[in-house]
């Protein structure tokens, strides 16, 4: 049979009450008898209900984390980041993956509010008007991260994807002066059209005439990296920089263009984006946007545990600052 709390004031002949005073920090309780009371617990293997203390508190010390897929290098990066505050605040984590399916993140965010949970944390592509519709209507504070919400209802914690792509484009323009390709996602994600409009904005300002062909769109993959520059280098005319919307992809854009006998940088320069773990360890090494995944998961739980625990906040939108970090896949000037 399973230890109650009953048995445990029996055991250390004190009242249930002095029990939980115990079992939840409270201070108001003798050193002796907190003694007594934890030699008990010991003794006897009781482990508190977390569900019957939710009940009575309304709280679970629970929150609920929606990631599109934890496999991923740059979402496990943030999870750590959303751990590690959650554990630093006394928070439990549900993890769930929705694998970018809308119908599945609005059934995962119902399926938190189910459990009880006191707040979520979301990350996904597209933030449509059913999810905000989901949560604005929710009974617990959401926090996105690493997830642009265009109507800035939802509190969020991103960098500005625009100003990065921007920057990265330039970079590429001043070591070629002219036109790097670039090769982007064609999930509809808010982030990779910013990522786009930072691109453009770039060629415009430095007067360079768009060239469309140098413009691939495929899946966000080391594949699609692969089959867009060999998409690219069967032009006539080649570009000889590439920015690409993420660091995978930008692994196979160096395989892709090794493979076809080209060298990189000498040949094309090549420019990443969310500086994952991986960008250290391909060759050459990759110069990229960095993105603090870490600090992104970091971050968001911390705004989050204000809203869930009333402490005032200062800013609903938070924006992380990005630099790129010059690495071996472009040419050092």
């Amino acid at each position: 049979m399973s230890i109650t709390i009953y048995d445990v004031a029996r055991e250390a002949n004190v009242s249930m009450a002095t029990v939980s005073r115990v079992v939840n920090g409270n201070p108001n309780v003798k050193p002796t008898t907190r003694k007594k009371v934890l030699a008990t617990i010991e003794q006897l293997g009781y482990r508190p209900n977390a569900v019957a203390r939710g009940l009575a508190s309304k709280k679970t010390t629970t929150v609920g984390a929606i990631i599109p897929d934890i496999s991923s290098i740059f979402f496990s990066e943030l999870a750590r980041g959303i751990e590690d505050i959650a554990t630093m605040y006394k928070y439990n984590m549900i993890l769930s993956n929705s694998d970018q399916n809308k119908n599945k993140e609005i059934q995962l965010i119902n399926t938190m509010l189910e459990k009880q949970v006191d707040g979520i944390l979301f990350m996904g592509s597209n933030i449509t008007e059913e999810h905000i519709q989901q949560f604005s209507s929710s009974t617990v504070p959401v926090v996105l991260a690493a997830t642009y919400d265009e109507t800035d209802s939802i509190p969020s914690v991103n960098i500005d994807y625009e100003a990065a792509a921007y920057e990265a484009t330039m970079y590429l323009i001043n070591h070629q002066n002219s036109q790097p390709a670039l090769i982007s996602s064609e999930d509809d994600i808010k982030a990779n059209e910013l990522k786009y409009k930072g691109y453009i904005r770039a060629l415009r300002d430095s007067s360079i005439e768009v060239n469309e062909s140098f413009i691939i769109k495929g899946e966000s993959s080391y594949d699609a990296g692969v089959s867009g520059v060999n998409e690219l280098l069967s032009l006539n005319k080649k570009p000889t920089s590439v920015f690409v919307v993420s660091d995978e992809m930008a692994l196979g854009v160096i395989h892709g263009a090794q493979d076809n006998g080209y060298t990189v940088p000498d040949d094309l320069e090549i420019c990443g984006f969310n500086n994952t773990r991986i960008s250290t360890m391909v060759r050459p090494t990759l110069t990229t946007v960095v993105q603090p995944m870490y600090d992104l998961g970091a971050v968001a739980m911390r705004l989050l545990t204000k809203y869930m625990n009333k402490e005032e906040v200062d800013e609903t939108k938070v924006i992380l600052p990005h630099r790129i970090i010059e690495r071996n896949s472009t040419i050092q000037k």
